[in-house]
């Protein structure tokens, strides 16, 4: 059995109000405090964690943040994973409409590929790192990458960026070193969009179609004052 003190599981800052870094410490684990660009515990030098309260899940599905975390997860780390802390049945009591809630979930899980493991509680997370950090076959190397940081601009540019079709982190900076601009980008020609590297003309075609095509609200608008004419 592997000693508790020769693991060691990296934690973000903005983790300790969640009281999981003490639980892991007062277990006698190996914790190291440090600021995360991206992910909350990394425990593997390719598996990270992003911890979310039922509440911060529905409200970055809102807000449109979880997508562009998936993506950058995705980029960065091989073995990403979500953690859905806390009691489901608040869903029905604070969404809405659920069904919004549980598309989101099957987008991450499907499109991004990506795990979700519910715990009903903090102490139940700390178990479940631990679990992760303690696998046998869980490759060793250097836990901390150089994950590029933005500013509140640029982050907003990629953000832009990323809400097309099969476009994350890495394409939507390279669309902004090719073209200078989320406007640029977004006006230039599937043949152009092509030349950004990795993209191909599949994706940019996509992307073409996305951004070219008339909105169904607006046809019914259109419709509508013709009709009414």
């Amino acid at each position: 059995m592997v000693e508790l003190k020769n693991l060691r599981i990296v934690v973000d800052e903005r983790e300790r109000k969640s009281g999981i870094p003490d639980l892991l410490k007062a277990i006698g684990m190996n914790v190291e405090m440090k600021t995360l660009p991206i992910g909350d515990y990394i425990v593997a030098s390719e598996t990270i964690v992003e911890r979310k309260s039922i509440r911060d899940l529905l409200t970055s599905i809102f807000d449109g943040r979880l997508f562009d975390q998936c993506n950058r997860l995705k980029e960065n780390f091989e073995f990403p994973i979500v953690m859905m802390e806390g009691n489901v049945d608040e869903i029905e009591e604070i969404a809405e409409n659920p069904l919004v809630f549980y598309g989101a979930l099957s987008t991450v899980v499907i499109d991004f590929k990506i795990p979700i493991i519910p715990t009903p509680s903090a102490a139940h997370s700390a178990k479940l790192l631990l679990s992760m950090c303690s696998r046998k076959e869980s490759p060793k190397g250097p836990f901390l990458k150089k994950i590029r940081k933005y500013d509140d601009l640029e982050k907003q540019q990629l953000s832009s960026l990323c809400s097309l079709p099969g476009v994350g982190e890495k394409f939507a900076t390279r669309m902004l070193e090719k073209f200078g601009s989320p406007l640029n980008a977004f006006n230039a020609s599937s043949s152009e969009l092509a030349k950004v590297e990795g993209l191909g003309a599949s994706r940019s075609k996509k992307i073409k179609k996305i951004l070219e095509s008339e909105s169904k609200f607006l046809k019914k608008i259109n419709q509508k004052k013709l009709h009414d004419m």
